[in-house]
């Protein structure tokens, strides 16, 4: 599958163990690759989706400087979106728990920018996944901050782990998306790179 890859090397830019996993899910040969200190800086004027549009945007062209003619490089940014207010990943415990709470009980979006490249071309996309979360109390909040140490997570959660196992009550979209990688959307945008 994907025979029109293979002229390429896949290079996924993103550090996130996550979504690692989920490329590998859909067959593809790809090495990872991280350049330091790429700006994920945003307008304020920015909404929801556009956001790690955006930033998805901003890593693609920090690596189109430094690629080969042959690499298609992925990149990928992913927020929560609540109450028009963008979560990204908490900056310590405290703010990790304020965020599961402002999130308990309601439902939130999950959105994720996608950016592939490659010399030629430059393809982006944004998913969205709903998630509603049940009433969650301080203990199960303090619980899930302390033996899971969310810190790396946008929003505090990973809907793959203890909090989406008890927390999560409905998801209107995929899955792997909220997870960090709306693989099958990528799929079907890769089989459109020429």
């Amino acid at each position: 599958m994907l025979d029109n890859l293979k002229k390429y090397k896949v290079v996924l830019a993103s550090a996130s163990p996550r979504r690692r996993e989920l490329l590998s899910g859909i067959d593809v040969d790809f090495e990872v690759r991280v350049l330091p200190d790429v700006d994920e800086s945003f307008p304020d004027s920015l909404q929801g989706g556009d956001i790690p549009l955006h930033i998805s945007r901003k890593k693609a062209d920090a690596y189109r400087a430094v690629m080969s003619d042959d690499e298609l490089v992925i990149t990928a940014d992913t927020i929560v979106w609540l109450d028009g207010v963008a979560l990204g990943k908490p900056v310590d415990e405290d703010d990790a728990r304020r965020m599961l709470g402002n999130m308990s009980g309601k439902t939130h979006s999950v959105f994720t920018g996608v950016t592939i490249t490659t010399k030629e071309v430059q393809r982006s996309f944004v998913a969205q996944s709903d998630v509603t979360f049940t009433s969650l109390t301080a203990e199960e909040i303090d619980y899930y901050v302390a033996k899971y140490r969310p810190m790396d997570k946008a929003g505090a959660y990973g809907v793959q782990e203890w909090i989406g196992y008890i927390g999560m009550t409905n998801i209107n979209g995929s899955y792997f998306n909220v997870m960090g990688l709306p693989v099958q959307r990528l799929y079907s945008e890769l089989k459109m790179i020429p």
